[in-house]
């Protein structure tokens, strides 16, 4: 009888284990209130940091880089090259697979990084260098150079402007002239399309195909294996509602927090507020068309600009931004300079005013898109137009969401066309700090980025940078590349700053993130 008793109490234990199985296996979700609306699915056709992120959550890359910086290994098994630096041979790592299940070949890596190449300023100094990619098996692929080119690493592990992804072969052959629409990964997750609701929510899955690295991770290099089985990208606008589905744990992240929360948010200990890396402020000037097609007017909005105002009128409190920034290249960073600065050190609005007239303005209308979904880009605009009317300047302010502005900044109208004059925009740390990787640094006369800046004594200078491998002649051409930009204006630098996120405290691993990049996979809950 207690045998029959022990066999019917194992049969019972066994029928609630099993009725208990759905709930244990419940999705185990992230939801991440994300900074901006996605609207373009190809991170090679937009710098928009909301299509870089979405890259790398769907595909890999060559190499990556650590926490430090330093490039390593990532979709790559091994690696050598010759002495003089011209001859490149790679191995993929076995068993890589897209999301569908097919093998990545090394077709594949060449066809992506072809495609890359047209776009990125890395891609194109490579091509310069006579860079030439051949496949030579299913696994192993070779690089050839007519001259040494001393950052392949560097440019094969970019995180940011136009990261080198891998993509199918068939995708990566399409033009990069428009974006592409079809997502076939090679990375952590799958884009969910029956699920995406534009101006709503993007939603990603956990790829089974997908074959993460031994090593753990480390900034964007090592495993990316997720702990969760879903992430979920919540697009709130309106920052009261974010933080209040924060404060309830509706969401779990706020991946870029609205400067004027930060302070409140560090006394509630139910949440977690950290740095999301090191940005820069950027005034974006259409150089087709007056006024900024001359550099006068360029360096009239330059000699008015204050720092300080834009960094405090975005509302981040002290210890979170930088008084005045001389160098062009990130305070901090490897290749902070002073060079060339010293005439804008302090706003002149005399100097200014009489610097826009020498640049034969004449009051016409000079538009400037303002975001009005993301508030502290709302507030460098205002900052914007604050700078612009003082001295002088007939500013025709054209208000809508940031996605639109992605998009309209990239034609080449006329402005009363529908084209426009400025737009404004932050670069983390990883598309400022030196000339090849500043977006508006890097950008070579004939470049496709919106703002077209084409200075070709800039161009002769970033590519003798380059080649140059004397640390003190590098210096030196890295001092005279700045002084030039200073003349020259690709851009202004409207001040630097740290960005914050905010998240639940019941969130792991948020000491791993890195510089505002989407590592989501270090986290755990």
């Amino acid at each position: 009888m207690k045998r029959r008793m022990l066999a019917a109490l194992a049969l019972g234990t066994l029928a609630i284990a099993s009725a208990s199985l759905p709930v244990l296996a419940q999705t185990k979700t992230l939801k991440v209130v994300a900074h901006a609306d996605l609207k373009i699915l190809d991170p090679t056709f937009t710098t928009a940091y909301i299509s870089r992120n979405f890259g790398h959550m769907v595909y890999d890359t060559l190499f990556a880089q650590d926490s430090s910086g330093k490039p390593q290994p990532q979709m790559v098994d091994k690696y050598t090259t010759s002495k003089d630096g011209k001859q490149w041979s790679f191995t993929l790592r076995p068993g890589l697979k897209f999301s569908d299940g097919n093998a990545v070949t090394s077709a594949d890596v060449v066809a992506s990084l072809q495609r890359w190449g047209a776009r990125d300023s890395l891609g194109r100094a490579m091509g310069n260098a006579g860079a030439a990619w051949k496949a030579v098996d299913e696994r192993n692929f070779t690089l050839t150079l007519t001259e040494p080119f001393g950052m392949v690493l560097d440019a094969l592990a970019k995180p940011s402007g136009f990261p080198p992804l891998i993509l199918p072969e068939r995708l990566a052959k399409l033009p990069a002239t428009s974006p592409m629409t079809e997502v076939l990964g090679s990375g952590p997750f799958i884009f969910k399309r029956d699920e995406w609701v534009p101006g709503n929510k993007v939603v990603f899955t956990r790829n089974p195909n997908y074959v993460a690295r031994s090593e753990p991770p480390n900034g964007l290099s090592g495993s990316k294996k997720s702990n969760f089985d879903r992430v979920e990208w919540l697009y709130l606008p309106d920052s009261n509602s974010a933080i209040a589905a924060l404060k309830r744990g509706e969401v779990d992240i706020i991946e870029q927090l609205p400067p004027d929360y930060i302070t409140p948010l560090r006394t509630d200990a139910n949440i977690k507020v950290g740095s999301g890396g090191a940005y820069q402020g950027f005034l974006v000037l259409n150089q087709l068309f007056p006024p900024f097609n001359n550099p006068k007017a360029r360096q009239a909005l330059l000699m008015a600009t204050n720092q300080e105002k834009f960094t405090a009128g975005m509302g981040y409190p002290l210890d979170m931004r930088i008084t005045y920034c001389a160098t062009y290249f990130i305070c901090g960073g490897p290749n902070e300079t002073a060079a060339g600065a010293e005439p804008y050190r302090k706003p002149d609005i005399a100097k200014a005013k009489a610097l826009l007239a020498e640049s034969g303005y004449k009051g016409e209308k000079v538009v400037l898109l303002v975001p009005t979904d993301v508030t502290y880009l709302n507030a460098e605009a205002l900052v914007a137009a604050q700078t612009m009317r003082s001295i002088g300047m007939n500013v025709d302010l054209q208000n809508s969401d940031w996605a639109s502005i992605g998009a309209r900044r990239a034609k080449k109208d006329a402005p009363e066309a529908g084209g426009w004059n400025m737009y404004v925009t932050v670069a983390g740390e990883f598309d400022v700090n030196s000339p090849i990787t500043n977006a508006y640094l890097s950008a070579a006369c004939g470049n496709s980025l919106p703002g077209w800046p084409c200075d070709k004594p800039l161009d002769e200078l970033r590519t003798a940078w380059i080649k140059e491998t004397n640390a003190a002649k590098r210096k030196e051409l890295l001092d005279a590349f700045q002084t030039r930009a200073y003349e020259a204006v690709p851009y202004v630098n409207a001040g630097q700053y740290s960005a914050a996120y905010a998240a639940r405290a019941n969130i792991k691993g948020l000491d791993k993130l890195w510089a505002g990049m989407p590592t989501v996979w270090m986290l755990d809950k």
